[in-house]
């Protein structure tokens, strides 16, 4: 018996709550398939069987808050060689008698095949009972009698012969199949034992796979809520938090809690730096397949106002300063399930280009819920749009352990003096939050006016 525990879950994660069990206890599972969902404050963890098996027990219910190495089930990895006599014990008299025939082939059965393959009233078959044979209890109650008797009539229509077992899927693997319209089932496996995996169906759509004629397979079934709702009259209801939520409440107490919190503003003339998006933007998406957005030039901005002011980039160890010689560049992205935080790994030894690329490929994985936990660990700075919501100024909190965060806002036009004259200009105010124990206050405002010089003159980081 091997018991299903829970993994690690990354830097300073502790616990999690178990969001969807995709597998029933007596269901065969193959070695490798998603047994279970978690979810974290920051990424959804999937916990696979390490062996194949049957799952004869969850110990953990869909919303049960769990720690790291909890039992959440066992799995019998002796299951699966017993598969096929359990499929005919199920067939047979559910108060253990032995079927008159002999049993049609050794294959194994899946659980679900067998339930829906036996006499569904419990029916006597004709040969007299040879000793009692023990039955696993879960198969034998969905098997027998619902009364606990044995019907006084012959079964109901004969026993259909038990056939080969449906083509192993999944889960991802058939999320993607629904998505593209095709049928997983037809798709050539090459996972243990058969499985069907996701690149399996990735590479099936590529060679131009056509979806079935017959009508779509049932949707998955939706996850139970982690945060049920308790109504407490007309007039008010009560949710519970989702783990999600508490530790991005946790993690804003502390940095409020933890640092010298304090904030300085500055606004940008976005006149250069439209003008240069507008006459790069087509020609970058039609030969390089990325949409050029504002939030590189600022991550570009940001990574050479790190080199000249470090202390921004740095981090407090005890009594301790940590200069980072390197910049992980946070990019703050809203989500269904909360806000989350990756990071473009070693922005400032990359270009323009690839950092739209890295921008693209975080938001998408953010969104659709398949960050890793590398994804979201090991930043050293953070920037945060509010400006997409339509915040015109804010106070960023900072992320964290990290020492400063740079808030974006949305760009408007107003009437500044130029030269000596009105102009109506597209501005953005900008925010920096910092913790005062380490970054002064003179720092924090030339680190702000390099990004605003920057941003009003991007030729110049384009080029350096």
């Amino acid at each position: 018996m091997i018991s299903i525990k829970v993994p690690p879950l990354g830097e300073s994660i502790v616990e999690a709550t178990v969001s969807r069990w995709l597998k029933q206890e007596g269901d065969v599972v193959a070695a490798g398939e998603t047994l279970v969902e978690l979810e974290t404050d920051k990424i959804t963890v999937e916990v696979p069987a390490l062996k194949a098996g049957v799952l004869v027990a969850r110990s953990k219910a869909e919303g049960d808050v769990v720690a790291v190495d909890d039992v959440l089930g066992q799995l019998d990895e002796s299951g699966t060689a017993t598969v096929g006599a359990a499929t005919a014990m199920i067939a047979s008299d559910p108060v253990g008698g032995t079927p008159s025939g002999p049993p049609v082939g050794p294959t194994p059965v899946p659980m679900a095949t067998a339930m829906t393959d036996s006499d569904p009233v419990g029916g006597t078959p004709s040969g007299p009972p040879v000793g009692p044979t023990p039955v696993p209890t879960a198969m034998a109650m969905m098997a027998s009698d619902p009364v606990g008797g044995t019907p006084s009539g012959p079964p109901v229509g004969p026993t259909p012969v038990p056939t080969a077992p449906a083509a192993k899927i999944a889960p991802a693997a058939q999320r993607t199949a629904d998505a593209a319209g095709i049928d997983a089932a037809s798709v050539q496996g090459t996972g243990r034992g058969g499985v069907i995996s996701k690149p399996d169906v990735v590479n099936a759509i590529a060679a131009g796979a056509k979806a079935p004629a017959a009508p779509a397979p049932a949707p998955l079934p939706a996850p139970a809520p982690s945060s049920p709702v308790v109504r407490t009259g007309e007039r008010e209801t009560r949710e519970k938090m989702t783990t999600r939520r508490k530790r991005i409440a946790e993690n804003l107490l502390q940095a409020q809690h933890n640092t010298a919190h304090l904030t300085t503003f500055n606004e940008i003339d976005m006149s250069a730096t439209t003008a240069l998006r507008a006459r790069l933007k087509d020609k970058v998406e039609k030969e390089h397949g990325v949409k050029l957005s504002f939030m590189p030039f600022f991550v570009k901005a940001a990574t050479h106002a790190l080199k000249a002011f470090p202390l921004v980039n740095a981090q407090i160890d005890g009594d301790s300063i940590v200069y980072k010689h390197y910049v992980n560049m946070g990019i703050a992205v809203a989500s269904e399930a909360g806000l989350v935080v990756p990071n473009v790994k070693d922005a400032d030894q990359k270009g323009m280009l690839d950092i739209s690329r890295d921008i693209a490929t975080l938001a998408n994985k953010a969104r659709t819920g398949k960050l890793a936990m590398d994804d979201l660990t090991g930043g050293t700075f953070t920037i945060t749009n509010g400006g997409v919501f339509g915040s015109l100024i804010s106070t960023p909190i900072i992320n964290y352990p990290q020492v400063a965060i740079l808030g974006l806002h949305k760009t408007q036009d107003r009437p500044v003096a130029i030269d000596g004259k009105v102009e109506i200009r597209p501005m953005m105010y900008v925010a920096l939050s910092y913790d005062h124990r380490i970054i002064d206050g003179q720092q924090a405002v030339l680190f702000l006016v390099r990004i605003k010089e920057l941003m009003e003159d991007p030729a110049a980081m384009l080029v350096s």
